[in-house]
């Protein structure tokens, strides 16, 4: 299946849409954007033109994507979410180059947050609605608040996960989590 672009969406010449992707109504991809397969991109989204997004990616209502951001397979970005990439942004200036945001496998950016440039949110990450990001946020962690803190440690599934006195946990879903000593989790092959 080819791609489903609204009749009031505007794609520029130029922009690479994925097969399977669809573009709602008023959502603006720029030329030299690259949107992936089976993405979903929803009502007054706007995609700058150096932006990157993998495959299966859901962009909910209201959200802006700026020149330097890269978003992995699998991500959901929450309505009116917000995405920056200059720290000291004055009018009519342009930074040569904007620095690299990452997001990604499979994270989740909740409602109303933001996230400040240059920082990596890891694979199945999950940042609260109207947290405000500001350190990079490691893999299975949900962060929330102003500034982003951390709460707890989440499976895939996004159930939280409770570890036992040797370090290791295991989520009703079957996946398997060992904590690591530098306050990072990891994930264990999964049993089928």
């Amino acid at each position: 299946m080819d791609a489903f672009i609204h009749p009031q969406a505007l794609v520029d010449p130029g922009a690479i849409i994925g097969k399977g992707t669809r573009v709602w109504a008023f959502a603006h991809v720029v030329r030299g954007a690259s949107v992936g397969e089976a993405c979903n991109l929803c009502d007054h989204v706007f995609i700058e033109g150096k932006v990157v997004l993998g495959n299966r990616v859901t962009v909910k209502c209201g959200v802006y994507l700026w020149d330097g951001l890269v978003v992995e397979d699998d991500v959901f970005i929450g309505p009116g979410a917000g995405f920056t990439n200059d720290l000291r942004p004055r009018s009519q200036q342009h930074p040569a180059e904007y620095p690299r945001t990452l997001l990604r496998q499979g994270c989740s950016i909740g409602a109303n947050a933001t996230i400040l440039p240059n920082l990596t949110v890891g694979r199945w990450a999950m940042v609260g609605a109207g947290a405000v990001v500001t350190r990079d946020v490691p893999d299975h962690a949900l962060v929330v608040g102003n500034p982003a803190r951390f709460r707890q440690w989440i499976c895939r599934c996004a159930r939280e996960l409770k570890f036992n006195t040797v370090d290791t946990a295991r989520c009703d879903c079957g996946r398997g989590y060992r904590r690591l000593r530098e306050n990072r989790i990891k994930e264990e092959p999964h049993a089928t």
